[in-house]
């Protein structure tokens, strides 16, 4: 029975929860520490509301008016499990509209933690292919002659390099009809000749893919992406050997990252490149950025630097494809100059303007 709940199934309780929700969850020790969050910069910081809920063993509303150091308005509920207390569940928000929650919150924390508790030998078929990808996910150090083991009953070349690959259901798909997308996944794993995947809760089914394997099943898979384009994005990470498979898995992490705020529904880590620096920065500081260099310009402003970069900035390409005179380009770009202090001929300048309208773009 487990008796403490590690950081990745908190960070698992706290992002399915809020999925239901909508509202922050935070995941507090009895000691008040906060160690897991949908909000990260709370994580590691002293909850005394919790805390107090942990040593009452009951639950603590905060309507606004109470003092309770680093904390804000919500419902703090202790979860037992094998009458044990694993932690404590706060709720952000008011606790007349969060109420509601806090039962459903308490469910999946016992669900979630059950899924964890069940025997290795106990598996059926799915549940050792969900140990198996998720075990592989988190480096697969643990229980890793077992892992073998079950790898063995697949047919796993342990010598042959591998990629992961995450499918995640579109945010805006009513997961009312998460059964028809499980089903429709499922064709498509079956069809490309893939043996390892699973479905990790509430939107993402994870696979483990032979190099070979992945050569002939890409243009399947990404046809049928682009068909499905409205409910799923993919992205697939770098070729790992099987127990570095960790990289593999983050590296599909940053590439769906690429995907956010985008009509994209495809992206491979190895094809990457300007992506990847874009996808690291935060939504805040992408804003900031944005607003310092473009805010004064027009579409019409952006539309001539779109095809001005596009063109390597050659100003005779750029002139035949937007069906104007060298000296009418040469205007544009100087009133772009004038608008936003920056020189599009200039190779400096020039990086700043294609990197924020790459970013814009990016953003629809």
């Amino acid at each position: 029975m487990i008796t403490a709940v590690n950081g990745a199934l908190a960070q698992q309780i706290v992002d399915t929860v809020k999925d239901v929700c909508g509202h922050d969850i935070n995941f507090i020790h009895a000691d008040g520490t906060i160690f897991a969050s949908t909000n990260p910069s709370r994580i590691g910081a002293f909850h005394e509301a919790g805390r107090r809920a942990a040593e009452a063993g009951m639950v603590i509303e905060v309507c606004g008016d109470e003092s309770f150091a680093g904390t804000q308005q919500g419902i703090n509920m202790p979860v037992y499990h094998g009458g044990r207390l694993m932690a404590v569940i706060g709720i952000t928000g008011n606790p007349d509209e969060v109420r509601q929650y806090a039962y459903l919150a308490e469910r999946i924390t016992s669900l979630l933690i059950r899924e964890q508790e069940i025997s290795a030998a106990s598996r059926s078929q799915a549940d050792q292919k969900h140990y198996i990808v998720t075990a592989l996910a988190k480096g697969g150090q643990e229980e890793r002659a077992y892992l073998a083991e079950c790898l063995k009953e697949y047919g796993t070349d342990f010598d042959s390099k591998k990629r992961f690959l995450i499918l995640r259901i579109r945010p805006g798909f009513k997961l009312t009809n998460l059964s028809l997308a499980q089903q429709r996944i499922g064709q498509l794993f079956d069809q490309a000749g893939v043996m390892l995947y699973t479905f990790c809760y509430p939107r993402e089914f994870w696979a483990v893919l032979e190099e070979k394997e992945w050569r002939r099943s890409r243009p399947l898979i990404q046809d049928w992406i682009r068909k499905n384009s409205g409910l799923i994005q993919a992205a697939a990470g770098k070729l790992e050997d099987l127990f570095g498979l960790k990289g593999s898995y983050e590296s599909a992490v940053m590439a769906m990252k690429s995907l956010e705020e985008s009509e994209g529904g495809f992206a491979v880590f190895d094809d990457l490149d300007l992506e990847l620096i874009l996808s690291s920065v935060n939504g805040a500081n992408q804003e900031a950025f944005l607003q310092k260099v473009l805010s004064g310009l027009s579409r019409e402003d952006m539309e001539v630097m779109e095809a001005y970069f596009s063109e390597d900035m050659s100003l005779a390409n750029t002139c035949k494809r937007l069906y104007i005179h060298k000296n009418t380009l040469q205007y544009k770009l100087n009133h772009i100059w004038q608008k936003s202090g920056l020189n599009p001929r200039s190779f400096r300048d020039g990086v700043l303007l294609y990197l924020a309208l790459r970013l814009q773009l990016s953003h629809g």
